[in-house]
């Protein structure tokens, strides 16, 4: 089932639990299928919000969420099936008696039911997600023995796993070096070709940019501030920043 808009906002806002001012104010855009998006801003602009709102994690408190043609408020259990997430920050119990291989296979739940028989084609996405990554040695780690920058790639191959519609990715190479970054952001930009995603990534770095984003979107103070190609936005705030500096 295909979607032209994979993504419909319009005037939507998000209040967390006890606050006055919305951390998302006035929030309309959509996103075409097979869109590459990056979402830039300061600390505190609102970017993991909007991920995790768009996620149906966090309830927007006005206005309307459209995701893949169905209100992400009403058929969130539906869609989050279709949606891979990979949160900025996760922890993990150094005690965890899971080990990768499972981890990674969690990640095939929301497709064929948490209580239901994994198959042979759920083993091979296991396999390749873990190829994809470069972690195949990792497999049969237990999860809490491993570096930052491990079970950083550990979640993106489970994201893999899952066979999302539509990816969210909150600074998902944030603990990774610098040559392994540039690795895996030409690894996600095949894959976005090759397996026809929908892509929104939160990136802190603009260096870090990958070619293959055709859009982006600037929030300061949960709003959007900018939105549009990649060299019209960073062209613009690079100008701003030299006149914040200057």
């Amino acid at each position: 089932m295909k979607h032209l808009n994979i993504i419909e906002t319009y005037k939507a806002n998000t209040v967390y639990e006890g606050e006055k001012i919305p951390a998302l104010f006035d929030i309309t855009f959509s996103i075409n299928q097979g869109d590459f998006v990056c979402i830039i801003g300061p600390n505190g602009a609102g970017k993991t919000t909007l991920l995790e709102t768009l996620n149906g994690l966090l309830p927007h408190t006005s206005g309307q969420i459209i995701i893949m043609g169905y209100d992400i408020q009403k058929n969130g259990v539906y869609l989050r099936k279709q949606i891979g997430y990979v949160p900025q920050e996760f922890t993990v119990d150094p005690l965890s008696p899971f080990l990768v291989k499972d981890i990674v296979l969690m990640g095939r739940y929301g497709r064929v039911g948490l209580l239901k028989k994994i198959s042979q084609k759920d083993y091979n996405l296991l396999e390749e997600s873990l190829r994809f990554m470069g972690i195949e040695d990792l497999k049969c780690r237990p999860i809490g023995k491993l570096s930052g920058g491990q079970l950083q790639k550990v979640m993106l191959a489970r994201v893999l796993a899952k066979q999302p519609v539509l990816l969210l990715l909150d600074e998902p190479f944030s603990n990774l070096d610098f040559r392994t970054t540039h690795q895996a952001i030409k690894l996600f930009s095949r894959a976005h070709d090759e397996k026809g995603w929908t892509t929104l990534m939160v990136m802190h770095d603009l260096n870090m940019i990958p070619e293959r984003c055709n859009r982006i979107i600037h929030l300061e103070e949960g709003r959007i501030t900018k939105d549009g190609s990649p060299d019209q936005v960073l062209t613009e705030e690079l100008l701003t920043i030299g006149t914040r500096e200057g």
